[in-house]
């Protein structure tokens, strides 16, 4: 992991290793927006961010607009951005995700990060204002990085390996049920279709018909000559040929072929639970750069 911890290195983390792992750490901070950015890092991305948005918030200010208040939960999960009253959860930016995050040296108040968006997997810079603890919301950004980075390794990402599994079954077992309704609406089709024309095609007059003798369960009796030669619906349609025997084996009771969990391959898994595994390796492995740097010189809004 590329630990660009180098500002900080003299300096120990905000908190306890189980506050992050089995909890979260709250900060309340103002939102002054995210915008797209063209790079993952850097210190004059973010500095250009955070000007144009002072800038759209200066704008927004003096037409009467408030800055949003929210809430930011910090663990190893994530950041989680939450309107603080309702606790709706705005943004959720996964670690693995976030590869920058910077605090102002001569604003206490001001920092920011950078996190790949989900959906559109763009890159986009959120900047915040809070109350003089900037610099300690972005340790405790890295600490919780660190710390899930460090987890992900112990267990080899056994935790992730499962869960791609279990979804990757979970989506067999769906495809599997899409083909047995399609196969059963198939068959009642074709049933329907059969009575149809039983109803439409009445016996010829002078014509006797004469129903097959049933056994007790209202069945046809079997008859040792039915495969030698083809048997025939009472108007005279042709019945479907009865399926060969090697058939049968290679599919089951609905046509389809029989899901065995124990060969299942790697290729076997959806591709975007593949996908989704393999970027949060590489995010991971990107690492999380923290930074201390002056945002703006000249700052149109020393207040926002």
């Amino acid at each position: 992991m590329n630990r660009a911890f180098s500002r900080k290195k003299d300096k120990t983390w905000m908190h306890t290793p189980e506050a992050l792992s089995k909890h979260y750490i709250p900060y309340n901070a103002k939102f002054l927006g995210s915008t797209e950015v063209e790079q993952p890092k850097g210190t004059e991305v973010v500095r250009d961010a955070v000007r144009k948005l002072k800038f759209a918030r200066h704008i927004k200010k003096s037409e009467g607009q408030k800055i949003p208040k929210v809430e930011l939960q910090i663990s190893i999960y994530g950041v989680k951005i939450l309107e603080p009253k309702t606790k709706e959860v705005q943004h959720n930016c996964q670690l693995h995700r976030i590869s920058f995050c910077a605090d102002d040296k001569t604003d206490k108040r001001i920092f920011t990060f950078i996190c790949k968006d989900s959906e559109s997997n763009k890159h986009l810079c959120f900047v915040f204002d809070s109350e003089k603890c900037a610099e300690e919301i972005t340790l405790t950004i890295g600490q919780a990085f660190d710390l899930a980075y460090r987890k992900f390794l112990e267990s080899g990402g056994k935790d992730v390996e499962t869960r791609k599994q279990i979804a990757g079954m979970q989506k067999r077992i769906q495809d599997l049920e899409t083909e047995n309704m399609e196969l059963k609406n198939k068959v009642q089709d074709l049933e329907n279709r059969l009575r149809t024309t039983q109803v439409s095609s009445p016996p010829a007059s002078g014509v006797t018909v004469t129903s097959p003798s049933t056994d007790i369960f209202d069945m046809i009796p079997f008859s040792p000559i039915s495969h030698q030669s083809p048997t025939s619906a009472r108007n005279g349609t042709q019945l479907p040929p009865i399926p060969s025997r090697s058939a049968e084996i290679k599919r089951d009771l609905f046509g389809a072929e029989p899901f065995d969990p124990f060969n299942c391959g790697a290729g076997d898994f959806p591709p975007d639970i593949q996908s989704k595994l393999d970027e949060m390796q590489e995010g991971f492995k990107m690492g999380l750069t923290l930074e201390g740097t002056v945002f703006c010189l000249d700052p149109l809004d020393s207040r926002c």
